[in-house]
Formats: C-alpha cells, sequence, structure tokens
C-alpha cells in the first residue's frame, strides 16, 4: 500500500506543532500500526531526518503507552489498542491524520508523544489498599461473592491509555478514575479505604485541570478494554456516600 500520511510534529512543549506531510510505501495489510510508523521513521533517518516520536512498549495491547488520535478517533477506527490495529484497516492511497491525545491535562512532550503523570497522581492518591506486614493470608480466608468479583475483574481492565479522555469532548477523566476506584471499593481488603480513596482520588482528578463529566459515553466507546459506562455512575455513588460520611463526622 502507498500512504499519505499527516502527522503532528512538534519539536518540545514549547514549541508550535504542525501537520506535515509524508508518503509511504511498500506497507502490508499484515503490518501492525506502529510498524508502518517504525517503516516511516527509518525513511526519515535514512533522510538526514527527526524521527516521529511516539510513545510504544509491550505492543500487546496491555500496556497503555500506545496512545494515538488516527483520522479524528482515539486508537482509530478498531476498538483496539494503537499498537494492535493493523494495516488492512485502511486502503491503498488512504491519508491517514495522526495526532497526540489532545487534553489539556495531558502537555504534548514531543510530536506525539504527551505527558499522562496525571493518572499517576490520581493513583497515588488513593489507588492502593492496605498491606498488612507478616505472612501472607490463607487464599479462602477473605471470600468475595462472585458478582463483585467480576466487577473487580471489569474494572482492572483499565489499562491507562487515556483513550477516554482523548474522545470525551470535555477532556474528563471519569471514566480512567471511575476504573480505579471501582475495582478497589468492591472488595472486602479495599474496604479501609473506601471512602478516603473516592474522595481523594475524584480531588486529585479535579485538581489536574480534567474536564467535568456530562455522560456523552464517548469514553466509553472509546475504551478498548470496554469499562462500562456505568461505572462512573457507580463511583458517583461512592463519592456522595462518602461525603456524606465524613460530613457527619
Amino acid at each position: 500500500m502507498k500512504l499519505n500520511l499527516r502527522v503532528w510534529r512538534q519539536r518540545n512543549a514549547d514549541a508550535d506543532g504542525t501537520m506535515s506531510t509524508y508518503e509511504v510505501d511498500g506497507i502490508s495489510s499484515d503490518m501492525s500500526f506502529l510498524e508502518m510508523l517504525d517503516t516511516l521513521n527509518e525513511e526519515l533517518i535514512l533522510k538526514g531526518e527527526d524521527p516521529v516520536a511516539f510513545d510504544h512498549d509491550c505492543r500487546e495491547g496491555i500496556c497503555g503507552a500506545c496512545s494515538l488520535v488516527i483520522n479524528g478517533d482515539a486508537h482509530g477506527p478498531e476498538r483496539t489498542t494503537t499498537c494492535q490495529l493493523h494495516m488492512r484497516s485502511f486502503r491503498d492511497g488512504d491519508t491517514i491524520d495522526i495526532e497526540p491525545w489532545r487534553a489539556s491535562a495531558f502537555p504534548v512532550v514531543k510530536d506525539l508523544v504527551v505527558d499522562r503523570s496525571a493518572f499517576d497522581r490520581i493513583i497515588q492518591a488513593g489507588g492502593y489498599v492496605s498491606a498488612p506486614t507478616g505472612s501472607a493470608p490463607e487464599a479462602h480466608a477473605t471470600p468475595v461473592p462472585k458478582a463483585d468479583a467480576d466487577s473487580a475483574f471489569e474494572h482492572a481492565e483499565c489499562i491507562g491509555c487515556g483513550a477516554c479522555v482523548a474522545a470525551c469532548p470535555n477532556g474528563s477523566a471519569m471514566l480512567f478514575t471511575s476504573a480505579k476506584v471501582n475495582h478497589l471499593n468492591v472488595l472486602p481488603q479495599g474496604g479501609p479505604e473506601r471512602e478516603t480513596r473516592v474522595l481523594d482520588m475524584v480531588g486529585q482528578m479535579d485538581a489536574e485541570g480534567f474536564g467535568g463529566c456530562t455522560l456523552t459515553g464517548e469514553c466509553a466507546t472509546a475504551c478498548p478494554k470496554g469499562i462500562p459506562l456505568p461505572s462512573i455512575t457507580a463511583m458517583n455513588k461512592e463519592w456522595l456516600r462518602a461525603n456524606r460520611k465524613v460530613s457527619r463526622g
């Protein structure tokens, strides 16, 4: 395939960015999207030009690093991660726009790389459970109802890629934060920090400058791991419950 690529280029966080146009040829439909970008960078390096900077790590769809807006969609036209998107999703001669996440809380570092450390700080605010020292408890000492276990596993699938933020017209991080809160709050091990967790994590989310949630649902549509939209409602209930409990002293 021969493709026309329009790629966001930005030298650093302080520089102005612009879309630059490149042409790549000989692209196999079996290539992943990141392999196609590797091909482009090989050509740029041979020409003595600066390669396009983009985030990647495992390339197996589980780390969340490969975050790109492709033709206006977070992670591209398929509901998957960018590294698991294959060029068979495009046609010969296509023009493809490639941009970084667009959110004030995710400032551009260079080209397609953004700083997502805001997510780390939200997790640090309350995404943990008490871990007493000593020998490990017996595996069946704390029974967990299957419905709660299923819910915890469902929310634990969040890989923190930020597609929810990129897809949201408000740049909200509610789906990400709710996944992290609900993952732990439904488990008995998460009980000791249940109230402080949701209050602290939501407070940190607001402090990071993410937009407000208006339940448009674009976040859940874009999520490559299928975190459900009702997760946000569940977190809101947790927040109200915790706020009432704290207010009563």
